[in-house]
């Protein structure tokens, strides 16, 4: 190189730099440097010369080090990034990135270390901002929770962005409401939802998390509210006047050393949820309009979380109220069965339950679970509760009231799922439908995919009534079977979900037998310190349980006879009927039931083969059955008047409050209800 060129390279690098420059000699002191050298800025030629960066004031070990490393092998070091403050420059702390080389002469001696200096201090943070925004991608909105998403904006702010992170959120955002799109002009009531300092022992707060206050009139905050616009105040000055009208929360910024403040609305969808405060302390520099933008990108990340928060408790809040419409909030009273149940709602999923009184003082109890959670699943769990009543009223079996209400699931389930939207888990239920006759203590019973029913008898015995289990209703074909047990009386059966039982109906059976092989209290006692047992946490998920203690129909209430197939049978029946109604003081109601039962064996003469069972019970209505062989059902005629017969039904439905048929093993039953006077 020509020496014109180096001389005025040198020159240049001293004069005219675009980055800083150290020379330093073997002991480190400076040699030469140039005005751009950070570390050296404000520093006159005769102050800095002959000194080390020590003696100026840059503290850095790290960087002697580095520096007498170089020296030592002769290996150079590009990129070495120091992070701290500076004796003279900038205010705050300055990135560094260093890179430094041994100088030797021609014969090899060394002569020092040259040291290129460059202040990476924006492009630092630019990288730091672009880091915090990837991170709150990853780690806000992890959950449908107002305050863990507030939290996670807190913890992700500071220190990344600030010292100290407040968030507000409006009290009825989290009940789910919200106010009206647009800036809030009234003064409102704001709940902390999350609050993290860098150095909480720095920091103390006002309003600890969960803690309400009402917005100031004047203040950043309530501005910011106003117009939806966040606000930056670079530098909290002593004539600000809007900490007068706040003065406790003035005095904590005052004594944590606030000197810088951010105040971002929380806004999604047009809806203002929130604010978010972020501070700076000292030690720490005021924030940029950079540090702003950044600040209202999380903001608004967060918002979005917060609000879909929001609407999922609005949603799940209107579910649990209509799942409360949809279940029996109070059991009816019947002679076959004394109930209890415990009911947890607490994820407003598809448990339900019932007692549907039947036929013959007969009693169904039910037990089903529709999958997913949120109003949807409520309405189908209702829409089922509602077919398995109108099933019921049908006195189907257990295991054909189950084919029914599969077919009738696949149907909802095939309704609810949008087209665009196929990946979306299909809907699917369990039910399990028990019938208990009170006459022979029989109980029948079948399942669709739903734990198995838990028996206690009177002797202390308690084991699980074993049964096959069906497919879940809604998917794969129907195919479900009955299974019946007697139960003597005084036994309880216990119906459960799977949010209750929190693993297997086997491993918990332990639990039942203390609680079911000898039972103290009254029923519901028996119910609450099962469900507890079997509870030790709060469930995740909806949680029931139903008890019902079966009890047996006495001589007094239960009458029974068998009639030959045979012509005088008609008036054998009348007479049967009035003697045990004079038996049961019931003779007001001689004439009506001695010709619904003579019609009934009519009918059942003129349509069936072999012996005819003809039975009495007194419940809570007077029942009167006649069962025979035929398979028939019979129909409701309007005869003519010209007509010889045809009204014997007609004649039996005026005189009864309700009747109806239903299948047995071998053949009908007929069955017909009166009031008792």
């Amino acid at each position: 190189m020509h020496p014109d060129y180096a001389a005025a390279l040198i020159h240049a690098l001293f004069t005219q730099p675009p980055i800083g420059l150290h020379v330093l000699d073997p002991d480190l002191r400076i040699v030469r440097f140039n005005t751009a050298a950070p570390g050296a800025q404000g520093f006159s030629e005769s102050e800095a010369v002959g000194r080390t960066l020590a003696d100026l004031g840059f503290v850095a070990d790290d960087v002697d080090r580095m520096l007498r490393g170089v020296l030592a092998t002769g290996e150079p070091v590009s990129n070495f990034q120091y992070e701290g403050r500076l004796p003279r420059g900038p205010d705050g702390v300055r990135v560094l990135a260093i890179s430094a080389f041994r100088l030797q002469s021609a014969d090899g001696r060394i002569l020092g270390v040259a040291a290129t200096v460059v202040d990476i201090t924006e492009q630092h943070r630019a990288q730091r901002r672009l880091e915090l925004l990837y991170r709150a991608g990853e780690q806000i909105g992890t959950t449908l929770d107002v305050f863990r998403t507030a939290q996670e904006l807190a913890d992700i702010a500071a220190p990344g962005l600030a010292d100290a992170v407040a968030v507000d959120v409006l009290d009825t955002v989290l009940h789910g409401e919200a106010p009206a799109p647009g800036p809030l002009l009234n003064p409102v009531t704001l709940r902390r939802a999350g609050f993290r300092a860098a150095a909480p022992e720095a920091v103390r707060t006002s309003y600890e998390v969960g803690g309400v206050r009402v917005m100031r009139y004047g203040s950043p905050y309530a501005q910011s509210l106003t117009d939806l616009r966040p606000r930056l105040i670079r530098r909290l000055g002593t004539d600000e006047r809007w900490p007068t009208r706040d003065p406790v929360a003035a005095q904590i910024l005052r004594d944590a050393g606030a000197h810088s403040l951010m105040a971002v609305p929380l806004a999604a969808r047009g809806v203002v949820l929130g604010i978010a405060a972020f501070f700076r302390t000292e030690g720490s520099p005021p924030f940029e309009d950079a540090d702003l933008s950044v600040a209202a990108d999380l903001v608004a990340r967060a918002a979005v979380c917060i609000d879909n928060a929001r609407r999922y408790t609005r949603e799940h809040t209107l579910a649990r109220l209509t799942q409360r419409s949809l279940v029996p909030t109070r059991l009816p009273t019947h002679t076959a069965v004394e109930t209890a149940y415990t009911y947890l709602p607490v994820a407003s999923s598809g448990a339900w339950y019932d007692v549907i009184p039947l036929s013959g003082a007969r009693v169904a109890l039910v037990a089903g679970d529709v999958s997913g959670r949120g109003m949807g699943t409520v309405t189908t769990m209702g829409r089922l509760r509602t077919a398995v009543t109108a099933f019921a009223a049908m006195d189907l079996p257990p295991d054909e009231l189950l084919e029914r209400l599969h077919s009738l699931t696949g149907e909802l389930a095939r309704d609810s799922l949008p087209a665009q939207d196929e990946h979306r888990p299909a809907l699917t239920a369990t039910c399990l439908y028990t019938v208990y006759d009170p006459s022979d203590g029989s109980c029948v019973l079948s399942r669709a995919g739903h734990p198995p029913p838990v028996l206690g008898v009177p002797d202390g015995t308690v084991r699980i009534i074993e049964s096959p289990t069906g497919p879940v209703l809604g998917r794969g074909a129907s195919s479900y079977t009955t299974t019946r047990v007697d139960v003597p009386e005084g036994s309880i059966l216990a119906l459960q979900n799977t949010g209750l039982l929190q693993g297997t109906t086997e491993s918990r059976l332990p639990l039942y037998r203390e609680a079911l092989g000898r039972p103290t209290g009254t029923l519901q006692d028996t119910c609450d310190a099962l469900a507890a047992a079997l509870l030790p946490e709060p469930p995740d998920d909806d949680a029931l349980l139903l008890l019902a203690r079966t009890r047996a129909l006495g001589p007094d209430e239960l009458a029974s006879w068998t009639l030959a197939n045979a012509p005088e049978s008609a008036a054998q029946a009348r007479r049967l009927v009035s003697g045990r109604l004079a038996e049961w003081d019931l003779l007001d109601l001689d004439f009506n039931t001695g010709l619904i039962a003579s019609e009934l064996v009519t009918n059942a003469l003129r349509y069936s083969e072999g012996p005819i069972e003809l039975r009495l019970i007194r419940d809570a209505v007077l029942t009167c059955e006649v069962t025979d062989s035929s398979n028939a059902s019979p129909h409701l005629r309007h005869a003519e008047d010209d007509d010889e017969g045809g009204r014997g039904l007609y004649l039996v439905a005026q005189f009864t409050q309700d009747w109806g048929t239903r299948r047995t093993e071998r053949g009908k039953t007929i069955w017909t209800e009166q009031t008792l006077h």
